[in-house]
């Protein structure tokens, strides 16, 4: 018998060192009743997923030493699953990012962590396509899906690629889909709550709800208006119904909201609306959404 490694060997401890060489900068999130992971991103900066976040309590993160320290929450990005914790911590290492291109049929392996321990699983890229919009209006750079099966906890966790370089976050999509946030999003995001605890999103100053229209179809009716708002100074009333955005039909409430990202802000779009069964249309221009 050889005293060489089988392929299958050198393919295992291959796999073994880039989680070594990744772990020291994993973490462990703990908020009240939520386990997830997350990473190093700056020095004293740690990037996990908002879904998995509680949204309040206490926040502790355990490192790869096995110590657990308290996190402050710097800020958090609902439509793009980001959110940024501060923690005591500054040696922690950040991951460097992947120089290869991301392209379906390659390996992955998502790194999360359990009270300071890694987890792993390994899958196949699925999916890699151009820059899409989730459903919250969040602008994410590219379409990743993994075929993986990670644990619950490792929900934030780091995904990389077969050189040990990140390609960004795990987060769980529809039916336990998992789904990667690039590291180009978490860099733009992450960058944004450090420097402000929030992203700007686009604000019209109304309450909507879906109607059905004659015919087939649906609009959104205007069911309250902000006097000091967007839609108010434009001249919305409550009873409208907006039945296009710019020219686009406007089906659903969802689909209004998002177009309201961050580039909307201080954009004038034409509103087509019904109002006493009469057509109007109104000029609108997007305000910014006031803090939460």
């Amino acid at each position: 018998m050889s005293d060489s490694a089988s392929p299958l060997q050198a393919f295992s401890a291959s796999l073994a060192a880039l989680v070594a060489g990744a772990a020291p900068g994993l973490v462990s999130v703990h908020s009240h009743r939520a386990r997830s992971s997350g990473f190093a991103w700056r020095p004293g900066l740690i990037v996990t997923a908002d879904e998995a976040l509680a949204d309040e309590g206490d926040i502790a993160v355990t490192v790869a030493d096995g110590t657990t320290h308290p996190a402050t929450l710097v800020g958090r990005d609902a439509s793009t699953d980001i959110a940024l914790l501060r923690i005591d911590r500054t040696d922690l290492p950040p991951p460097g990012a992947s120089a290869a291109p991301v392209a379906p049929g390659g390996l992955a392996l998502v790194l999360g962590t359990e009270d300071g321990a890694p987890s792993v699983a390994l899958g196949v890229i699925a999916r890699a396509a151009g820059p899409w919009r989730s459903l919250r209006g969040g602008d994410i750079d590219a379409r990743i899906e993994l075929d993986a099966a990670p644990r619950r906890a490792a929900e934030g966790g780091l995904v990389v690629d077969a050189a040990g370089g990140a390609i960004g976050m795990a987060v769980f999509g529809p039916r336990r889909r998992v789904l990667v946030i690039p590291a180009a999003t978490i860099a733009r995001v992450a960058t944004a709550l450090a420097a402000h605890g929030r992203v700007a999103r686009g604000y019209l100053g109304l309450a909507l709800q879906p109607v059905p229209l004659e015919g087939g179809g649906g609009g959104v009716m205007v069911i309250s208006v902000d006097p000091q708002g967007p839609g108010a100074a434009a001249g919305v009333l409550q009873g409208d119904v907006i039945l296009a955005w710019a020219g686009e039909p406007v089906p659903s409430v969802r689909a209004l909201m998002r177009t309201l990202g961050p580039d909307a802000i201080g954009r004038t779009v034409t509103l087509s609306v019904r109002r006493a069964g009469a057509p109007a249309e109104l000029a609108l221009t997007v305000g910014e959404r006031p803090p939460a």
